[in-house]
Protein backbone atom coordinates (compact mmCIF):
# COMPACT_ATOMS: atom_id res chain seq x y z
CA UNK A 1 0.00 0.00 0.00
CA UNK A 2 1.71 3.50 -0.84
CA UNK A 3 2.03 6.02 1.41
CA UNK A 4 1.21 9.39 -0.28
CA UNK A 5 2.53 12.15 -0.21
CA UNK A 6 3.78 15.86 -2.04
CA UNK A 7 7.08 17.69 -2.50
CA UNK A 8 7.02 21.20 -3.20
CA UNK A 9 10.08 23.18 -4.91
CA UNK A 10 10.14 26.87 -3.14
CA UNK A 11 13.15 27.39 -5.60
CA UNK A 12 10.15 26.70 -8.62
CA UNK A 13 7.18 27.95 -7.28
CA UNK A 14 6.26 31.49 -9.18
CA UNK A 15 3.73 32.01 -6.37
CA UNK A 16 1.20 32.16 -9.28
CA UNK A 17 -1.71 30.71 -7.64
CA UNK A 18 -2.73 28.15 -10.15
CA UNK A 19 -3.02 25.59 -7.67
CA UNK A 20 -5.63 27.16 -5.92
CA UNK A 21 -7.85 27.85 -8.80
CA UNK A 22 -7.36 24.72 -9.64
CA UNK A 23 -8.02 23.47 -6.72
CA UNK A 24 -11.29 24.94 -6.16
CA UNK A 25 -12.94 24.61 -9.58
CA UNK A 26 -11.60 20.35 -8.57
CA UNK A 27 -12.93 20.06 -5.56
CA UNK A 28 -16.19 23.33 -5.35
CA UNK A 29 -14.45 25.51 -2.74
CA UNK A 30 -16.47 28.61 -2.34
CA UNK A 31 -14.32 31.98 -2.21
CA UNK A 32 -12.48 32.41 0.53
CA UNK A 33 -12.18 28.15 1.36
CA UNK A 34 -8.24 27.97 -0.18
CA UNK A 35 -7.27 24.46 0.25
CA UNK A 36 -4.40 24.99 -2.23
CA UNK A 37 -3.30 28.27 -0.36
CA UNK A 38 -0.30 30.71 -1.28
CA UNK A 39 1.17 32.98 1.81
CA UNK A 40 3.00 36.11 0.95
CA UNK A 41 4.65 38.00 3.32
CA UNK A 42 7.79 39.79 3.61
CA UNK A 43 11.29 38.60 4.36
CA UNK A 44 14.48 40.17 5.58
CA UNK A 45 15.33 43.67 7.06
CA UNK A 46 14.35 47.00 5.74
CA UNK A 47 16.09 47.95 3.33
CA UNK A 48 17.27 44.33 2.38
CA UNK A 49 13.26 43.22 2.50
CA UNK A 50 11.56 40.75 0.09
CA UNK A 51 7.97 39.49 -1.00
CA UNK A 52 7.74 36.01 -0.88
CA UNK A 53 5.16 33.05 -0.40
CA UNK A 54 4.85 29.71 0.91
CA UNK A 55 2.10 27.14 -0.56
CA UNK A 56 0.05 25.54 1.97
CA UNK A 57 -1.89 22.59 1.31
CA UNK A 58 -3.05 20.22 3.97
CA UNK A 59 -0.12 18.45 5.46
CA UNK A 60 -1.83 15.45 5.75
CA UNK A 61 0.10 14.52 8.87
CA UNK A 62 1.58 11.44 9.80
CA UNK A 63 0.50 12.39 13.47
CA UNK A 64 -2.49 13.90 12.62
CA UNK A 65 -3.25 16.11 15.86
CA UNK A 66 -6.62 16.82 14.19
CA UNK A 67 -7.28 12.74 14.26
CA UNK A 68 -6.98 12.36 18.06
CA UNK A 69 -8.96 15.89 19.23
CA UNK A 70 -11.87 14.56 17.04
CA UNK A 71 -15.22 13.50 19.27
CA UNK A 72 -16.84 12.06 16.82
CA UNK A 73 -14.19 9.84 14.69
CA UNK A 74 -15.02 11.78 11.33
CA UNK A 75 -11.51 12.71 10.90
CA UNK A 76 -9.65 9.77 10.40
CA UNK A 77 -5.95 8.60 8.55
CA UNK A 78 -6.31 6.03 5.43
CA UNK A 79 -4.38 3.17 5.03
CA UNK A 80 -2.72 5.31 2.06
CA UNK A 81 -2.01 8.14 4.48
CA UNK A 82 -4.40 10.51 3.50
CA UNK A 83 -6.48 12.74 5.82
CA UNK A 84 -10.11 12.93 5.22
CA UNK A 85 -13.30 14.14 6.94
CA UNK A 86 -16.73 12.09 7.10
CA UNK A 87 -19.71 14.41 6.43
CA UNK A 88 -21.52 11.84 7.74
CA UNK A 89 -19.84 12.30 11.11
CA UNK A 90 -19.12 16.02 11.55
CA UNK A 91 -20.88 18.01 13.93
CA UNK A 92 -18.94 21.14 13.09
CA UNK A 93 -17.67 21.40 16.92
CA UNK A 94 -14.52 22.70 15.33
CA UNK A 95 -11.94 20.89 17.50
CA UNK A 96 -10.36 19.71 14.44
CA UNK A 97 -9.47 23.28 13.36
CA UNK A 98 -8.25 24.26 17.08
CA UNK A 99 -6.15 21.43 16.87
CA UNK A 100 -4.14 21.80 13.12
CA UNK A 101 -1.10 24.17 13.73
CA UNK A 102 -1.37 24.95 9.77
CA UNK A 103 -4.50 26.02 9.45
CA UNK A 104 -5.90 23.99 6.70
CA UNK A 105 -9.51 23.47 7.50
CA UNK A 106 -12.39 25.02 7.17
CA UNK A 107 -16.18 25.68 8.68
CA UNK A 108 -18.60 25.72 6.08
CA UNK A 109 -20.87 27.82 7.23
CA UNK A 110 -18.34 30.56 7.96
CA UNK A 111 -19.49 34.32 6.83
CA UNK A 112 -17.40 34.78 3.13
CA UNK A 113 -15.19 37.25 3.13
CA UNK A 114 -16.21 38.18 -0.52
CA UNK A 115 -19.72 39.80 -1.58
CA UNK A 116 -21.92 38.75 -2.80
CA UNK A 117 -21.96 35.23 -0.76
CA UNK A 118 -21.82 33.08 -3.75
CA UNK A 119 -23.97 30.57 -1.44
CA UNK A 120 -26.77 32.84 -1.57
CA UNK A 121 -26.35 33.56 -5.11
CA UNK A 122 -26.53 29.63 -6.07
CA UNK A 123 -28.29 28.17 -3.57
CA UNK A 124 -29.02 24.57 -2.83
CA UNK A 125 -31.28 22.57 -5.11
CA UNK A 126 -31.87 19.55 -3.12
CA UNK A 127 -31.22 20.86 0.51
CA UNK A 128 -28.62 18.10 1.63
CA UNK A 129 -26.04 20.46 0.10
CA UNK A 130 -24.64 23.98 1.16
CA UNK A 131 -25.13 25.11 -2.12
CA UNK A 132 -24.64 24.55 -6.32
CA UNK A 133 -21.57 25.69 -7.72
CA UNK A 134 -21.96 26.41 -11.33
CA UNK A 135 -18.40 24.02 -11.39
CA UNK A 136 -19.94 21.32 -9.32
CA UNK A 137 -18.07 17.99 -9.98
CA UNK A 138 -19.81 14.91 -11.12
CA UNK A 139 -21.90 13.43 -9.20
CA UNK A 140 -19.82 9.98 -9.40
CA UNK A 141 -17.12 11.42 -7.59
CA UNK A 142 -18.76 12.69 -4.12
CA UNK A 143 -18.29 10.81 -1.53
CA UNK A 144 -19.37 12.61 1.80
CA UNK A 145 -17.49 9.85 3.91
CA UNK A 146 -14.51 11.35 2.67
CA UNK A 147 -15.48 14.39 2.46
CA UNK A 148 -15.51 14.85 -1.37
CA UNK A 149 -17.89 16.55 -3.15
CA UNK A 150 -20.10 19.82 -1.79
CA UNK A 151 -20.41 19.72 1.42
CA UNK A 152 -23.71 19.92 3.51
CA UNK A 153 -24.29 23.22 6.26
CA UNK A 154 -22.35 22.73 9.20
CA UNK A 155 -19.22 20.51 8.63
CA UNK A 156 -15.70 20.59 8.06
CA UNK A 157 -14.15 21.05 4.78
CA UNK A 158 -10.25 20.37 3.40
CA UNK A 159 -8.05 19.12 1.25
CA UNK A 160 -8.29 15.40 0.35
CA UNK A 161 -5.10 15.26 -2.22
CA UNK A 162 -7.68 15.01 -4.71
CA UNK A 163 -8.65 11.60 -3.57
CA UNK A 164 -11.13 10.84 -5.79
CA UNK A 165 -8.24 10.66 -8.40
CA UNK A 166 -4.91 9.33 -6.25
CA UNK A 167 -6.91 6.20 -4.93
CA UNK A 168 -7.87 4.77 -8.64
CA UNK A 169 -4.24 4.79 -9.77
CA UNK A 170 -2.74 1.78 -10.22
CA UNK A 171 -1.08 -0.30 -7.78
CA UNK A 172 2.44 0.10 -7.51
CA UNK A 173 2.83 3.27 -9.35
CA UNK A 174 5.64 4.64 -7.55
CA UNK A 175 4.92 8.43 -8.36
CA UNK A 176 1.76 10.42 -10.18
CA UNK A 177 2.55 12.42 -13.11
CA UNK A 178 1.28 14.70 -15.32
CA UNK A 179 4.07 13.65 -17.59
CA UNK A 180 3.01 10.10 -18.07
CA UNK A 181 -0.01 9.96 -20.22
CA UNK A 182 -1.47 6.86 -18.60
CA UNK A 183 -0.95 8.18 -15.10
CA UNK A 184 -2.14 11.77 -15.72
CA UNK A 185 -6.04 11.34 -14.66
CA UNK A 186 -4.97 10.31 -10.94
CA UNK A 187 -2.85 13.09 -10.29
CA UNK A 188 -4.02 15.71 -8.23
CA UNK A 189 -5.32 18.74 -9.27
CA UNK A 190 -2.79 21.34 -8.02
CA UNK A 191 -0.27 18.73 -9.01
CA UNK A 192 -1.47 18.74 -12.81
CA UNK A 193 -1.59 22.29 -13.54
CA UNK A 194 1.63 23.81 -11.56
CA UNK A 195 3.11 25.27 -14.78
CA UNK A 196 6.67 25.46 -13.12
CA UNK A 197 6.61 22.37 -12.01
CA UNK A 198 7.27 22.95 -8.79
CA UNK A 199 4.73 20.41 -7.88
CA UNK A 200 5.28 16.65 -6.77
CA UNK A 201 3.62 13.43 -5.19
CA UNK A 202 4.62 9.68 -5.05
CA UNK A 203 4.81 7.39 -2.77
CA UNK A 204 6.75 8.18 -0.07
CA UNK A 205 7.31 4.46 1.27
CA UNK A 206 8.78 3.91 -2.09
CA UNK A 207 12.79 3.91 -2.30
CA UNK A 208 12.71 5.07 -5.83
CA UNK A 209 10.04 7.28 -5.78
CA UNK A 210 11.03 10.96 -7.66
CA UNK A 211 9.67 12.29 -4.63
CA UNK A 212 11.75 10.55 -2.23
CA UNK A 213 14.73 11.07 -4.15
CA UNK A 214 14.04 14.91 -4.06
CA UNK A 215 13.96 14.61 -0.54
CA UNK A 216 17.24 13.33 0.01
CA UNK A 217 18.89 15.03 -2.83
CA UNK A 218 17.62 18.55 -1.99
CA UNK A 219 17.41 17.75 2.04
CA UNK A 220 13.43 18.29 2.59
CA UNK A 221 12.06 19.75 5.30
CA UNK A 222 8.78 19.64 6.44
CA UNK A 223 6.76 22.82 8.49
CA UNK A 224 6.56 23.18 12.08
CA UNK A 225 8.67 20.08 13.09
CA UNK A 226 8.42 20.45 17.19
CA UNK A 227 4.92 19.53 17.06
CA UNK A 228 5.39 16.40 16.53
CA UNK A 229 2.75 16.21 13.36
CA UNK A 230 5.27 14.34 10.77
CA UNK A 231 3.56 16.45 7.63
CA UNK A 232 3.91 14.21 4.55
CA UNK A 233 4.21 17.49 2.26
CA UNK A 234 7.97 17.89 2.31
CA UNK A 235 9.33 21.24 1.19
CA UNK A 236 12.79 21.48 -1.01
CA UNK A 237 14.65 24.64 -1.66
CA UNK A 238 17.69 26.12 -3.22
CA UNK A 239 19.99 29.34 -2.29
CA UNK A 240 17.22 31.70 -3.24
CA UNK A 241 14.53 30.29 -1.21
CA UNK A 242 14.54 29.47 2.02
CA UNK A 243 11.26 27.75 4.21
CA UNK A 244 9.99 30.04 7.10
CA UNK A 245 10.87 28.00 9.99
CA UNK A 246 14.32 27.49 8.48
CA UNK A 247 14.68 31.37 7.99
CA UNK A 248 13.77 31.98 11.36
CA UNK A 249 16.71 29.46 12.81
CA UNK A 250 18.86 31.46 10.63
CA UNK A 251 18.33 34.18 12.43
CA UNK A 252 18.61 32.91 15.89
CA UNK A 253 21.72 31.22 14.91
CA UNK A 254 23.41 34.63 13.41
Amino acid sequence: MAKWGMVIDLERCTGCQACSTACAQENNTAPGENWQDVLFFEEGKFPNVKLTWLPRPCQHCENPSCVHVCPTKATYKTEDGVVLVDWNKCIGCKYCMIACPYGVRFYTDTKPLVEPDVKQVFKSEDGKHGWTPPYRMPDANEDWSKGIGVPPPGVVSKCTFCYHKISKAPAGVPDLDEDIPELKEYVPACVRTCAPKARFFGDLDNPSSHVNQLIAEKKGVRLMEHTGNKPQVYYVTGKSAVVPSGRANEDRDS
